[in-house]
């Protein structure tokens, strides 16, 4: 175990799992340079033939992966910006996470797929500040959004070796992140969600670089309330167990989401909540989003659009004292 940076896990993933299986290969737009500081290293150690450099034409790449994997690759193809999954849609929906129902379980697509997600203040406007994952939900296609450098690692080993597709996102704030990971291969099991700060006053479910701006609203709320954080890690397959039994201990819930209010994460959490656990709330669940608005270049702007450790707080101030 040593301390080491949120990249230096994807990369030790990529490594471990390549180095494990010689049917993982990856697939994508300057992989053997690493562009995106993802991949440093694996051209030269598994050669071209494994670390695919490919056009500027993510569909078409898409499309190759989901062709290797059915023909029993693992295949990880890797986007440069967080809006390219609505470019790949065909292959992705149509394909990746239909052929094995379409087929009747003939064919699998153990394909991974890892997007850089910057739904998070930098000035980078509409088309690179996305948070697509709702949407892909929406289709049953795994999500998965590690927050910090033990999940980049563990989260992604097994998306890697799930037999169904599964999308990876790194949030790019978090990036330089470090903390402890174990050298060794290990994985941690997508589904299971983790409580990163005890409580038993209120609940705040976060996903990805929202968990340490929930983190931060603890801690600020320390001497006047508890508040419990619970890091989804991958908003499908959800683990409602893990949420429920949060809201049952403190009887108050605020949802945190980088993605869109409508029909998002956040929704889907708040709307099994008020079905399986409304006579544990004593006071209605809070959802934090982003606005149903394009993020602007502007950084005062952006700030208007997403939400950060100021609306996470109020909202935690609304759930204690509840006006009905």
């Amino acid at each position: 175990m040593s301390e080491k940076a949120y990249l230096t896990a994807v990369i030790e993933a990529y490594r471990q799992s390549m180095a494990a299986d010689d049917d993982v290969i990856l697939l994508g737009e300057d992989v053997q340079k690493a562009l995106l500081n993802t991949s440093i290293g694996l051209a030269d150690e598994f050669g071209e033939d494994r670390v695919r450099d490919t056009p500027i034409a993510e569909p078409g790449f898409t499309g190759i992966g989901v062709g290797a994997a059915m023909d029993g690759k693992r295949p990880i193809v890797e986007y440069q910006i967080n809006t390219i999954p609505h470019l790949t849609m065909e292959q992705l929906v149509n394909n990746a996470a239909r052929i094995h129902h379409m087929s009747n379980g003939q064919y699998s697509v153990p394909m991974t797929v890892t997007v850089p997600m910057a739904g998070s203040p930098g000035g980078l406007g509409p088309q690179h500040s996305e948070a697509p994952h709702a949407g892909l939900m929406h289709y049953g296609m795994k999500q998965v959004i590690p927050s910090t450098p033990y999940d980049a690692k563990g989260l992604l080993l097994s998306a890697i070796e799930d037999d169904d597709p599964v999308v990876v996102y790194f949030p790019v704030v978090l990036q330089g992140d470090t903390g402890e990971v174990p050298d060794e291969t290990y994985t941690v099991p997508l589904g299971e969600a983790a409580v990163r700060r005890e409580g038993d006053d209120v609940t705040v479910v976060a996903v990805g670089e929202t968990v340490p701006q929930a983190t931060a609203v603890a801690e600020e709320f320390e001497g006047e309330a508890n508040v419990e954080v619970l890091d989804l890690r991958t908003p499908l397959p959800l683990d409602e167990e893990a949420i429920l039994n949060s809201v049952k201990k403190t009887g108050r819930v605020v949802v945190v989401d980088t993605g869109n209010r409508m029909c998002g994460t956040a929704a889907e959490v708040a709307a099994r909540i008020a079905n399986k656990s409304l006579f544990d709330l004593d006071a209605p669940v809070k959802r934090v989003t982003r606005a149903d608005a394009p993020v602007s270049y502007s950084e005062p702007e952006e700030g208007e659009v997403l939400p950060d450790q100021a609306t996470i707080s109020q909202a935690v101030e609304d759930v204690l004292s509840p006006t009905f």
